[in-house]
């Protein structure tokens, strides 16, 4: 049955003359997708900025509840297993990845107090206070991972009214959000959902106070610079193994590169090593060659699943960047690197391609499946082929290059050692604290 998936403002839900088709992943028709106008988008900020200020400690326990209510319960007619297996069908990620997400956000909601409370400097307090930006913050939101939705919800922590552009093919996540924050008593006029196109996104960022961005490197480019607006393009994120590795090596590998299909701005695109590259890059092609190509709403699922013409177009991306440099996995998939699973539809399966350094394109190409560069590094070129990177995993010993890593402004979280599931740690920034962008230090003096 196709779901209407609304435009949202001021706690109703509102159908739209202008209206498209979203069908999943097998070409099927998933829901009708209906779209705020320009005119709408102003109106909707403007009834925001005015709505009335709320207690911090009522924010923070309707956030919980809304947790609990987002992983739990029937919302507008949806209930969580229903949602799981839509969000996976609009986005192609393995419906796993959206149960996980159920239970993530329960947790996280909980704790949002303690989180935005963390990233509050610690001179304010006497002398300073950490204040606002602004009053509205609109969302450009992504489709690639559902949980990337928990930073808007810090948001509203922090005391900002929250309007959200969702992505193109994941609608279903801020949703039932949006439903879960009204259903918990959030006031019906400090949150608001407006489906649109490109331009209608272009409207939000101009009419809301302070923007966050997502969106592929040509989408952020034109905003990076506006000290209005958060651009959280691709991760690039890195792995230097340096020195000899065993098979805890490639498992930690593997698992960086491949899980959640491979389409975390947090999944590994790069990995650059002191020892033999080809001999690395060989061995990862056999591991991650072995992840099962399956339909999307397999509970044994792991890879992503686009349409035909879209995984082909990204696979044509891969040869574009890699400039002749094989792909070693491809002599595993006797029928190819796109296995059909449906109709019109097929999974992603890894791509591994060894190149000759990190002047290559191919470290710099991040693509939504698991896709993976590996490259030689040398001690004397330090930290320099790294850079660039939303993480770097560094595997080795020296501790200068930590420190280096550290301080260097292209790396935004380093990691030392193959620390598991780091990217689910609620209080650990993403791409610095949100609350650097959305609030500032003021000072403050009272006799």
């Amino acid at each position: 049955m196709t779901v209407s998936i609304p435009v949202l403002r001021g706690g109703q839900e509102h159908t739209s003359r202008d209206s498209r088709v979203l069908h999943d992943v097998y070409g099927d028709e998933l829901a009708r997708l209906h779209e705020a106008p320009a005119l709408t988008t102003r109106l909707t900020v403007r009834a925001l900025r005015s709505a009335p200020q709320l207690p911090l400690d009522q924010r923070l326990a309707q956030l919980a509840e809304a947790g609990r209510l987002f992983a739990t319960a029937t919302l507008g007619g949806q209930s969580p297993q229903e949602y799981c297996r839509a969000q996976a069908l609009a986005s192609g990620v393995p419906v796993t990845v959206a149960r996980a997400t159920l239970e993530r956000m329960r947790g996280d909601c909980a704790l949002l107090g303690d989180i935005v409370g963390r990233q509050s400097p610690l001179g304010a307090g006497r002398t300073a206070r950490w204040a606002r930006r602004g009053a509205v913050l609109g969302v450009v939101a992504p489709s690639n991972h559902p949980a990337t939705h928990g930073a808007w919800l810090q948001a509203l922590a922090m005391g900002y009214r929250v309007a959200v552009r969702p992505g193109t093919r994941d609608p279903f996540t801020p949703l039932r959000l949006v439903r879960a924050l009204l259903a918990a008593g959030l006031d019906p006029d400090w949150i608001a959902l407006l489906p649109g196109s490109h331009s209608a996104a272009d409207s939000l960022v101009e009419a809301a106070d302070l923007a966050l961005v997502y969106g592929s490197e040509a989408t952020v480019a034109r905003w990076r610079g506006d000290d209005r607006v958060l651009v959280r393009g691709p991760g690039r994120t890195k792995v230097l193994v340096d020195g000899p590795y065993d098979e805890r090596t490639l498992d930690h590998l593997v698992t960086e590169i491949a899980s959640d299909g491979g389409v975390r701005c947090t999944n590994t695109t790069a990995v650059f090593t002191s020892g033999d590259h080809r001999a690395l890059a060989e061995a990862l092609a056999e591991r991650l060659a072995r992840l099962p190509a399956l339909p999307v709403t397999d509970d044994r699922a792991v890879l992503p699943v686009r349409p035909l013409k879209e995984a082909e177009a990204l696979r044509s991306a891969v040869e574009r960047a890699a400039q002749g440099a094989p792909d070693l996995a491809a002599r595993h998939y006797p029928d190819g690197p796109l296995a059909p699973v449906g109709p019109d539809a097929v999974a992603l399966r890894p791509a591994v391609l060894a190149v000759p350094g990190a002047d290559h394109p191919g470290p710099a190409t991040e693509l939504p499946f698991p896709c993976v560069w590996v490259a030689p590094w040398q001690p004397s070129e330090g930290i320099r082929p790294l850079t660039g990177s939303l993480a770097l995993t560094l595997l080795t010993d020296r501790a200068p290059l930590v420190a280096e890593a550290l301080n260097s402004p292209g790396i935004r979280t380093v990691l030392h050692g193959p620390v598991a599931g780091w990217w689910r740690d609620p209080y650990l920034p993403h791409d610095g604290y949100l609350g650097q962008f959305l609030k500032e230090a003021r000072g403050f003096a009272s006799a």
